[in-house]
């Protein structure tokens, strides 16, 4: 084999090595199934979409669409609810969401200042989708991170058609993570953070339905990963300063189930994914504006914009059928969390701040060293 052609052959297996998940190399989160794509896209309908923008020295921002079905979800609205879990963020739509108890458009995640912006794209979108010309009032959700340290976010470089565009990129199947969309510039426990997404498939004898999350990471705390302590172990100070110095920040994460939940118990449902994040060695800071986002795509389920009778018929999951899908929210937060953080390469951006990438390598090590990955 000459030189060029192992040089080649090398380089690519970095490469395939590099787009590997966590769960591909041995990491093992959980004891639940995963769906097909262990993505929030298992979920029946869900299409998930992004628009990164990266220009010159110091744009590093983005924008991730997530839509619960392929169709007007306006008309045909999905039963929704939105858990605080530390406030202090930019979430547009959530009291309407509280008060009524669905959600009439696409979600989007975006940077702290561009929210006013991704709103006023969604209803764009949607007063211009057929058969919502006499629509006057619209409630678009809209979730953010702050993105400052790699971006120049006072310059508000996201335009309208970006917004526009991520929501038409929007797609079934695998789902791309890390620094994409609105993962492009965000800092998790002081390493590169990013989009990450992960699902669970509950058996038959369990009702069958499957929980995915989705989630944009912008936090910090003690990174722990399969219950291994992992920051507190390397201890690599450059980045512990952040880690100890610099806890605030955010978390959005999004919860999309095929379960027959009424906005009860998605908001119940909701409620476990921030004990997904806990799992991670996340601290829901002061500083942190930690929201989740819980929808369901059962179609029994939808309510019409225009409904033809004043009583809707509904079958939805009792109670004491919660407890297993709370259990896959949790495991499917925790590894989309550590997906994020996995996917996500080394970034140098705005006054020419440098964020390294998790040193997966090292957190290998550490992994085995405990019996969590086998050798």
């Amino acid at each position: 084999m000459s030189r060029l052609l192992l040089l080649l052959f090398c380089m690519t297996a970095l490469l395939a090595n590099a787009r590997q998940r966590a769960a591909e190399v041995g990491v093992k989160i959980g004891v639940l199934p995963k769906g097909e794509f262990n993505a929030i896209t298992d979920v029946n309908g869900v299409r998930v979409g992004h628009f990164t923008l990266i220009e010159g020295d110091n744009v590093r921002t983005g924008v991730t669409s997530v839509l619960p079905y392929d169709g007007n979800i306006f008309q045909s609205k999905v039963p929704a609810a939105i858990y605080l879990g530390n406030a202090f963020g930019k979430l547009a739509g959530y009291t309407q969401v509280k008060e009524l108890g669905n959600i009439e458009t696409p979600i989007l995640l975006t940077n702290t200042l561009a929210v006013a912006d991704a709103s006023k794209a969604l209803v764009k979108y949607t007063l211009a989708l057929p058969g919502n010309e006499n629509v006057r009032s619209v409630n678009p959700v809209v979730g953010e991170t702050n993105d400052s340290y790699l971006n120049d976010i006072r310059s508000f470089p996201l335009q309208p058609e970006h917004f526009a565009a991520a929501i038409q990129a929007a797609k079934s199947g695998k789902v791309e993570e890390g620094n994409v969309g609105a993962g492009t510039g965000t800092v998790c426990f002081g390493y590169k953070g990013g989009i990450g997404t992960s699902s669970r498939k509950l058996p038959e004898s369990l009702g069958g339905y499957t929980v995915g999350v989705l989630v944009q990471t912008n936090f910090g705390g003690n990174l722990t990963i399969d219950g291994e302590a992992i920051d507190e172990i390397l201890e690599q100070y450059p980045y512990r300063k952040q880690i100890l110095g610099s806890v605030d920040g955010s978390c959005m994460i999004v919860v999309a189930t095929d379960a027959p939940l009424d906005a009860r118990n998605l908001e119940r449902l909701a409620k476990r994914a921030i004990l997904g994040l806990g799992r991670t060695g996340g601290i829901a800071s002061n500083g942190s504006g930690d929201y989740v986002i819980a929808f369901s795509t059962a179609e029994g389920l939808r309510v019409p914009y225009d409904s033809p009778s004043p009583l809707l018929q509904q079958n939805v999951l009792t109670n004491d059928s919660m407890t297993p899908l709370f259990m896959g929210v949790i495991e499917a937060t925790e590894e989309a969390i550590v997906n994020s953080l996995w996917a996500a390469t080394t970034m140098t951006g705005y006054q020419n701040h440098t964020v390294e990438a998790l040193p997966k390598d090292k957190v290998m090590d550490l992994l085995k060293k405990g019996g969590k990955i086998k050798k």
